[in-house]
């Protein structure tokens, strides 16, 4: 009897951990799906409703051309000024839905533009250190890489009452680096208080699925340092 109890561990521990592979695999397919999403719903936004707001406004062009009345004149600006402000809100939703920054000209720079206007928008200093290009990567992993600095600036807005942001990026031998701290509140980094917190699980979800890891130090008073690093294949 006690031979069977003592047999029953070591299965109970290896559906434990099956079980937790098969969490993490799931977990890694929801977010690579979500980003492919995110993707198609960024060029339908762009091409479509983009060709639409475009064709809306050369049809005002056309009819500012040919009616002087002065009323209809003022409605028709007021309806350019609409026009521009849902172009303006299409061309934000399809950046924060997948950053052309980062397609074009690659991880660096989109993290550098991205988080200079979050910050300006808050009313904070930031710093950004560029040490070496983190290349080559693909699009899956420097997206991943994103929305890690994403999840992670918009928590340091969010709760840390901060006055300044870092932002080191770094490529050395052959492993991609990156450090974002504040000088904020800080918080508790317990096991528990961290497996609560879905935002870093998700972030951390992010890298471990590149096989990389991801560190958090913080105390009470004196900031946070977020720093994660993935291998560059």
């Amino acid at each position: 009897m006690e031979l069977e109890r003592q047999e029953s561990k070591p299965n109970e521990i290896e559906r434990l951990e099956a079980r937790t592979r098969e969490l993490s695999a799931f977990s890694t397919h929801l977010q690579s799906f979500s980003e492919q999403e995110k993707s198609r719903l960024a060029r339908t936004l762009h091409d479509e409703l983009g060709g639409l707001l475009t064709a809306a406004k050369m049809d005002l062009s056309w009819l500012q051309a040919r009616l002087s009345e002065p009323g209809i004149q003022q409605r028709l600006m007021q309806l350019g000024a609409v026009l521009d402000e849902a172009m303006d809100l299409k061309r934000r939703v399809v950046e924060e839905l997948r950053p052309s920054l980062l397609d074009h000209f690659g991880l660096p720079t989109a993290l550098k533009a991205y988080v200079e206007a979050a910050c300006a928008k808050a009313g904070l200093s930031v710093e950004i250190i560029v040490e070496n290009a983190c290349e080559p990567l693909s699009k899956e992993e420097a997206i991943s890489l994103f929305r890690v600095v994403q999840e992670g600036l918009s928590n340091i807005i969010r709760h840390s009452s901060c006055r300044a942001v870092r932002l080191v990026l770094g490529g050395h031998a052959g492993r991609c680096t990156v450090t974002l701290s504040d000088d904020g509140c800080g918080f508790d980094t317990s096991e528990q208080r961290l497996s609560q917190a879905h935002g870093l699980m998700g972030m951390r979800q992010r890298i471990t699925a590149l096989g990389g890891y991801l560190d958090i130090e913080s105390q009470l008073g004196k900031g946070t340092t977020l720093r994660f690093e993935v291998p560059m294949r």
